[in-house]
């Protein structure tokens, strides 16, 4: 954890007890979650030196909306493989701290950048994909859905290595957001209206580099709440945090439940 100081009645770290102490006195709490969320579950985030996944590939050759298009096998070629990656994944302890906070009384809900579906296995009822999920996949024609798992079936079925819509024989996409792509009206007006009325927003795993999902932290910051950043690395609004820590998500987390009582 990031602050050695301690708080003489706990042992926690005084950092961790000041974020509780806002959690508490807060009418509101949101959480913003990014890749790093995943990370201890086994899924590599996108931009972390030496691990990041877009430093094996270029997103914009594999997840672009255009290569989707223009070639099909090259796009599930890469997203079949992530999809098979991720299929099987289980929440962590962030994501079961975020849900106990949830029962508890203490928390609104979930925005989250992640597609991997693991906010909804742990349990979080009020819970915003912005950038989509992997659950379904879609035909762009007929709008028919299917589940991950027929999908990846499909995929395996066919020749190309390309799922296809059974109606109108075109290639399935994932229900993601990809690069070149908006993200959906809805789910990102309902984030800005979290965000606005939050007395206190934690940043979880997040790089906050990737908009426009990383100025809603503003949004908070606007209508007169405080924003609490818990991810490793900097962050472009690291300044405007009343509480920053840069530690094990897992750690961070599970000793802010006990300084809260909830462990």
């Amino acid at each position: 954890m990031t602050d050695v100081g301690q708080s003489h009645a706990s042992g926690l770290p005084a950092s961790i007890v000041r974020l509780a102490g806002l959690i508490r006195g807060a009418e509101s709490v949101v959480a913003l979650t990014g890749a790093g969320v995943s990370v201890p579950s086994g899924i590599p985030d996108f931009r972390s030196p030496g691990t990041g996944l877009w430093e094996r590939v270029n997103p914009m050759e594999v997840a672009h909306i255009d290569v989707f298009h223009e070639d099909p096998e090259r796009f599930w070629a890469f997203y079949g493989e992530r999809l098979a990656a991720l299929e099987d994944k289980q929440p962590n302890d962030v994501h079961r701290a975020l849900v106990t906070l949830e029962a508890a009384g203490l928390f609104d809900g979930v925005i989250t950048q992640n597609v991997d579906m693991l906010h909804r296995k742990a349990g979080t009822r009020e819970l915003v994909e912005v950038h989509g999920s992997i659950e379904f996949c879609s035909c762009l024609q007929c709008g028919v859905r299917v589940t991950l798992a027929e999908a990846r079936a499909r995929l395996a079925a066919d020749q190309r290595g390309v799922p296809r819509c059974e109606g109108c024989d075109l290639p399935l996409k994932p229900d993601v957001v990809l690069f070149g792509e908006m993200l959906p009206a809805p789910a990102i007006e309902r984030a800005q209206e979290l965000c606005a009325s939050a007395d206190l927003l934690l940043c979880i795993g997040s790089s906050l580099e990737v908009h426009p999902v990383a100025s809603l932290p503003l949004f908070t910051r606007r209508s007169g709440g405080s924003i609490a950043i818990i991810t490793q690395g900097p962050t472009p609004l690291d300044e405007l945090a009343s509480v920053r820590l840069a530690g094990d998500l897992e750690d961070e987390m599970r000793a802010l439940l006990q300084a809260l009582e909830l462990a």
